[in-house]
């Protein structure tokens, strides 16, 4: 039996320590704050776009970018800073604004995503999770006739991996979400994808750790910061921190952002950077009727999913903004846009958040072997930890375990050094 410690107690880490203790092995699952999911896990979109997957480095953008940039309400600001990091992972993220290798990492991530639905699908069933899980579809409505055809474009791609996505008129809008009645003027039409869920990440991840401490092979260390990795050589001896250090056979680094640093004195330079964004929490009312379908703002780029008794609503990208703090001025935005699409939805008792999603340039996040060593590395999923948390873990637990991967592992490989 070997010995297994997860570094990170977000989905991504929960879901890798629940598929690698099913193996038998012990498992340490680390975490620096007080409980799981308090950091990108806690208040995100809600959201299990499994064909949703195309990278924000979209070909498109490029033309975009300096009214993106320049304007003071774009749903993407960047925010410059004396980091050479933030600048190397710009000029990545730039040279991935291109047809071919937007393509290519939509096509490997599809792949990663309809193995991750599957997976999220079984885990949900077998532990009976409680998550607020819904399976309602998604609408992704446009008012930006450009825009619409580029959707349509996305849609006659993706068919051919086998998507199911359904061409809307602005009417069949309306009919398939009433919520957007008044707004029905302004739409050009939408794009309806059956297979999408929702469901509350924060509850998953929840779940999944009620379901590790009923096994004797897991131990579960909450308010452990660990600071530094121990070697011997190529080889991982200790996670160490204040609290002391954790032995074990086996590593895996999945704390988000903070990997980083962690992983720098190891030789091993994450191109990972945070991508701030905000999201409110809505009590539903019968008198503030808003969206029953997850429903995606595509002009505006907010994204609404009920989730039980509460709509959660979520947008922005912010470069370079890596402080946790709420900005008032973007969250005020946020509800002005939100307002411009369901004028009778209530605000007043909404739950604010913001937090930092870990992003690699081209999307992709990293599953992978560092080196011959005992370390591996499951991050860099961005906006799309939630959707592909369980693909991911099943993808990490196949590579360590030695059988033949359910996928193509070399997509999300990574061989950089400091």
């Amino acid at each position: 039996m070997r010995r297994i410690c997860v570094i990170g107690g977000g989905v991504i880490g929960a879901a890798t320590a629940y598929y690698l203790s099913g193996e038998g092995h012990h498992v340490t699952l680390v975490e620096r704050e007080a409980g799981p999911g308090l950091g990108a896990s806690y208040g995100n979109g809600g959201q299990l776009s499994y064909s949703y997957v195309a990278p924000l480095a979209a070909p498109g953008l490029l033309l975009k970018l300096p009214a993106l940039l320049l304007q003071h309400h774009s749903a993407l600001r960047f925010r410059p800073e004396f980091d050479k990091h933030q600048w190397r992972w710009c000029l990545d993220f730039l040279r991935a604004c291109n047809t071919a290798v937007s393509d290519r990492t939509t096509c490997e991530l599809l792949s990663l995503s309809a193995l991750s639905r599957d997976e999220t699908h079984r885990t949900a069933r077998q532990e009976a999770l409680d998550f607020d899980f819904r399976n309602s579809g998604k609408l992704v409505f446009f008012r930006d006739e450009s825009s619409f055809a580029a959707a349509r474009r996305q849609v006659s791609m993706q068919a051919k991996f086998g998507q199911e996505q359904i061409i809307l008129s602005e009417r069949e809008c309306v009919e398939r979400e009433p919520a957007l009645a008044d707004v029905e003027r302004e739409l050009r039409g939408g794009v309806l994808t059956p297979s999408e869920d929702a469901g509350d990440c924060y509850k998953f991840t929840h779940g999944l750790i009620a379901s590790l401490k009923t096994r004797p092979n897991v131990n579960l260390r909450f308010g452990f910061d660990v600071q530094r990795l121990r070697r011997d050589g190529p080889t991982i001896r200790a996670a160490s921190g204040p609290q002391g250090e954790i032995d074990a056979d086996v590593f895996v680094v999945a704390g988000g952002f903070q990997s980083r640093s962690l992983l720098q004195p190891c030789g091993v330079d994450l191109p990972l950077y945070p991508l701030k964004g905000y999201s409110l929490t809505v009590p539903t009312e019968p008198s503030s009727p808003g969206p029953n379908l997850s429903v995606t703002d595509s002009d505006n780029k907010i994204v609404y999913a009920r989730l039980g008794d509460k709509l959660r609503i979520a947008a922005m990208v912010d470069i370079g903004a890596t402080s946790g703090d709420v900005e008032a001025a973007r969250l005020e935005q946020l509800r002005r846009q939100v307002r411009s699409s369901f004028p009778k939805l209530s605000l007043k008792h909404s739950v604010t958040w913001s937090g930092s999603r870990p992003a690699t340039p081209r999307g992709k996040p990293i599953i992978t072997q560092v080196a011959d060593s005992n370390l591996w590395l499951n991050v860099g999923h961005g906006a799309l930890g939630f959707t592909l948390a369980c693909g991911s873990a099943r993808l990490l637990s196949d590579l360590i375990f030695k059988r033949p991967p359910v996928l193509d592992p070399q997509p999300f490989a990574f061989a950089g050094h400091a």
